[in-house]
């Protein structure tokens, strides 16, 4: 039997964009054609080209469908992938809003246009994915058909993020592998790692992944003298990631705002110790020293207090990774989660062409 064609709009290179098309493609056995923008989306100069390259996105998807003939078409971010896909004529049209609401941020000049393409990407939509449903409540506010919603983690790979982690436990082997954006807050981990470093703390820091922060994060680290404590790996590849996990006995995670982060999955299977912001995004996985611990938005001393805490209380700790990790292979697993995603799109594309 021929293989049912997906064409998939949004970037590549993510993670939660690879375990997504990958998933299908292993467990749905669809064949994926993608296209993405070519101009990265942090910079003022990236985005002015990025809006450019947007307008003319359009007709090229559509000479991609022309040519590819695809089943269906997903997307990711329904403000702007979302609402080509909802433009190209394809159906079915399976749309992932990326955090607890696409209309970030909400004090942006632009925010009325967003909320219109949004509002026209969610009615053209056959299905609409929320990873988890802390990202609910902004699509019952856009008066979505909630029948089109379904609830569910794409879950991470239990094989690749093995909890094989005997690090150490008293020291303080930490990880970030959020991109390197000013919303990811990795300026608040380096301030409150130099107060570690004052009080005489034995720490090692590892940030994963690129991002327009980069040559900042690095003069601020210089500035901070804890330059030789921190690495910064820039991007590698999800095998190099499970690797680095597996060292490390602390996952930090400082963002202003979050929807589903499979970062915080890969962290919980591989025996991470997450500390994180106290956000609502976070704390639907995380409850405050119990499985975790959640901070103040930009409270780098609180961070530091809190990484002393549980540094010093092994036991606690201990007790809260086998939770996180019977928690991510009960609710979190690739495998059953992406063969129920890749079942309802043979549903959706046979209910559409019958």
């Amino acid at each position: 039997m021929k293989k049912k064609k997906i064409l998939f709009l949004g970037e590549t290179y993510r993670q939660d964009a690879i375990i997504w098309m990958n998933g299908l493609k292993e467990f749905g056995d669809f064949e994926i054609i993608t296209w993405e923008l070519k101009t990265p989306s942090y910079g003022t100069i990236n985005k002015i080209k990025r809006i450019l390259e947007y307008t003319s996105a359009f007709s090229k998807i559509k000479t991609l469908v022309k040519f590819h003939k695809p089943d269906m078409i997903i997307a990711e971010r329904t403000t702007s992938y979302g609402f080509l896909a909802a433009l190209s004529g394809v159906q079915p049209i399976v749309i992932a809003q990326q955090g607890i609401t696409d209309l970030w941020p909400t004090t942006s000049i632009l925010f009325p246009i967003k909320k219109r393409i949004q509002d026209y990407a969610f009615k053209k939509a056959s299905l609409i994915h929320a990873w988890g449903s802390v990202m609910t409540p902004a699509m019952k506010k856009a008066k979505v058909d909630m029948r089109k919603v379904l609830i569910l983690s794409k879950g991470i790979d239990l094989n690749v993020f093995e909890n094989k982690n005997k690090i150490n436990s008293n020291i303080i082997r930490a990880i970030v592998t959020r991109s390197l954006s000013p919303e990811y807050g990795h300026d608040i981990v380096l301030k409150a790692f130099e107060i570690l470093h004052k009080k005489g703390f034995d720490f090692q820091l590892t940030i994963v992944g690129d991002g327009l922060k980069l040559n900042f994060l690095k003069e601020l680290a210089k500035k901070l003298n804890i330059e030789t404590k921190i690495n910064f790996t820039g991007r590698i590849s999800n095998s190099e990631l499970a690797k680095i996990l597996q060292k490390s006995n602390f996952y930090i995670s400082m963002p202003v705002t979050e929807g589903v982060s499979t970062s915080l999955f890969e962290a919980m299977a591989t025996n991470c110790y997450p500390i994180v912001t106290d956000i609502p995004g976070n704390q639907y996985w995380i409850n405050h020293r119990e499985n975790g611990q959640l901070i103040t938005i930009d409270n780098f001393e609180m961070l530091a207090s809190e990484i002393i805490w549980a540094i010093e209380n092994p036991t606690y700790r201990a007790q809260a990774i086998q939770k996180n990790r019977t928690f991510v292979e009960q609710n979190a697993n690739y495998k059953v989660n992406m063969k129920i995603i890749a079942d309802r799109y043979h549903e959706l594309i046979n209910t559409t062409k019958n």
